[in-house]
């Protein structure tokens, strides 16, 4: 435990007491959540960022769509703003946000939402999810995925996936501030579906997470579904890993070093890289550390994530190439995940479960 964690560790505390006695006072009905008209798949984890959660609802999103759907995303945004234009009706793409150089209004989640789904999927983005549903159901949703789900208990679900980082399960155990922690770990007991990410095998914490839950456990990883170039906002084309020597990585996301891990497990050559918070808007300053870090380390291009498209900067007329990921999620046993999403919401909304 580092000086700062225990310097906030006698918050955790009063924080862990809120959250235990919050979710109680739900599960014995003392706080009611409010139910919308229609089936609402939540996709949530424990600990703040990182764990694969935009990929996953890409992933369910795509499987709904697939069975002829009518489908929202329901997402609190960064900071819970309200955004009007963030409906089936805007599809602006990455590449043209970055033509323009638009610092998009909505989160970089939503962007890379709307840029992957387009038109095909009803977005709901503000802090009251129910409201956000009520507003999708009257367009005729009524498949809700729901984004970053698990503590938003005022929003009644049919299926809870939890999603757990291998790299870093439990966040030592610690509760925010401390820590990473959202809620005590015992608040498993609550998820339907439990998904183990970066990893195939992990026997320690599937033991763990038995001591709290006895929900099905599955694994899954990052994809990389493709590379892209792109110049002045344009996307040039994709790139396969090895033809990409001496790449400089950056991005402001959950869990960075993940990524890093990512890109060499892909088989990236990367000489350098710079980390920034989550949400990380960029600005001339970190453009140039960001230049000046990649000449140091010799590189012959940069690459960041996707959702970094949407903080970007000036960096787009930096001098070195650049390129940025698109990643998916590959899930083990996939069709008996989604059996087993499909079977629970079925069973929980009184529907009769189909083979």
């Amino acid at each position: 435990m580092t000086l700062k964690q225990s310097l906030l560790w006698p918050f955790t505390l009063p924080y862990g007491a809120v959250a235990h006695l919050r979710a109680r006072a739900y599960r014995k009905g003392i706080l009611k959540s409010q139910r919308l008209d229609g089936t609402v798949i939540s996709v949530g984890n424990l600990t703040t960022g990182g764990t694969g959660k935009t990929p996953m609802v890409l992933w369910i999103a795509e499987r709904l769509l697939a069975e002829q759907k009518s489908v929202g995303i329901l997402t609190r945004g960064y900071r819970g703003e309200k955004i009007a234009a963030a409906s089936k009706n805007n599809s602006q793409t990455a590449a043209t946000n970055a033509s323009a150089k638009i610092i998009s209004r909505t989160s970089d989640e939503v962007g890379l939402l709307q840029s992957r789904l387009g038109n095909r999927v009803h977005f709901g983005v503000g802090a009251n999810r129910y409201e956000q549903g009520r507003e999708l159901a009257k367009r005729g949703v009524n498949w809700f995925v729901l984004d970053d789900g698990f503590q938003h208990l005022q929003l009644a679900r049919d299926v809870d996936i939890v999603l757990i980082d291998a790299t870093n399960p439990f966040s030592g155990g610690r509760l925010l501030p401390a820590g990473h922690l959202r809620e005590p770990r015992s608040s498993l007991a609550r998820a339907d579906i439990i998904v183990i990410t970066r990893s195939t095998h992990a026997l320690a914490i599937e033991s763990a997470i038995r001591r709290d839950s006895n929900a099905p456990i599955f694994y899954a990883r990052p994809k990389l579904d493709s590379i892209h170039s792109f110049t002045e906002g344009q996307i040039a084309g994709t790139a396969a890993p090895q033809a990409l020597p001496g790449l400089f990585a950056f991005c402001g996301i959950g869990n960075p070093a993940a990524f890093l891990d990512d890109l060499r497990t892909w088989g990236l050559d990367i000489v350098g890289h710079k980390f920034f918070p989550d949400h990380h808007r960029y600005t001339d300053k970190d453009d140039q550390e960001i230049l000046q870090l990649a000449s140091q380390a010799g590189a012959s291009g940069l690459i960041c994530t996707e959702k970094d498209l949407y903080n970007l900067h000036a960096i787009y007329s930096a001098k070195l190439p650049r390129f940025y990921c698109s990643i998916g999620m590959q899930i083990d046993n996939g069709e008996d995940f989604w059996r087993t999403v499909r079977a629970t919401a079925e069973s929980r909304r009184g529907l009769p479960v189909q083979p």
